[in-house]
């Protein structure tokens, strides 16, 4: 595999499962040195082991920190740049599903620490993080939103909100800072096959049943299958590279065409 990210330091927020991992383990590979954010520190070695595993090379910063809380944020923003003394990418991955139900029947707490993951926790990186790539006149974000972002998605109102506010957002920054040099771009994942899927899987039907949920939730999908987090993996590297650079605010659906079907 090329070395496209070579000399490129690049943080991953939720880096320790599922998408974040396997978008980590893809730009370790290709040359990047990776500042790696979660709140879960044994999740963060995990991650570090599977990325030494496939890039022994690899520079690694494991930094522990809760995107929900903007000191924290911004204490993983300076301990990067402390360490690299730039950032050239940001995928802004961490993020929580949720319970389920009826809005009327969905918690304010609930509500409130969805939102407070999945929306200011992008909101914080971007603050903190666009300083530095507009003075180096350089750089390129990936928001986390998803197809939950595009279309409605019955019993998920705190998911579905803090989804379609990211993809505003991502616009919003994206005509500021675009002239600065930074391109800021979200992904849209359908329903890709991560420890978070089948979570909400076994919402739907139980530890027994979550398997044919899974088959009766493809088989509406047009390529009948779930996708897999390599798939997502190389579409974030891709918009993290020169080689997207002037793709530019865009949303981009990475769902097997399930944004199309319904």
């Amino acid at each position: 595999m090329n070395a496209r990210f070579a000399n490129k330091a690049i943080i991953v927020t939720g880096a320790g499962s599922g998408l974040g991992q396997a978008v980590a383990v893809r730009l370790a590979e290709e040359g990047a040195s990776l500042s790696l954010v979660d709140v879960n520190r044994q999740a963060l070695e995990t991650t570090k082991a599977a990325i030494l595993d496939a890039a022994p090379q690899a520079a690694v910063l494991l930094l522990t920190a809760n995107v929900a809380n903007e000191q924290e944020v911004e204490a993983y923003v300076a301990d990067t740049v402390a360490e690299y003394s730039r950032i050239d990418g940001l995928y802004n991955n961490a993020g929580v599903e949720g319970k389920q139900a009826p809005l009327a029947e969905y918690g304010s707490e609930e509500f409130d620490r969805v939102i407070d993951i999945n929306l200011k926790g992008v909101f914080y990186s971007l603050k903190h993080v666009l300083p530095h790539m507009k003075s180096q006149g350089s750089g390129a974000i990936v928001n986390a939103a998803s197809v939950g972002g595009i279309r409605a998605v019955p019993n998920q109102v705190g998911y579905g909100a803090s989804k379609h506010a990211v993809a505003g957002m991502t616009k919003d920054a994206a005509i500021e800072y675009g002239q600065f040099g930074v391109s800021i771009n979200a992904i849209a994942p359908g329903a890709i096959m991560t420890a978070m899927v089948k979570g909400s899987l076994i919402q739907i039907g139980g530890e027994d049943g979550w398997e044919e949920a899974g088959k009766q939730f493809v088989s509406v999908n047009p390529m009948r299958r779930f996708g897999e987090p390599r798939e997502v993996a190389s579409l974030v590297a891709y918009l993290l590279s020169q080689e997207a650079e002037f793709i530019n605010g865009a949303i981009i659906p990475i769902d097997g065409g399930q944004s199309q079907a319904y």
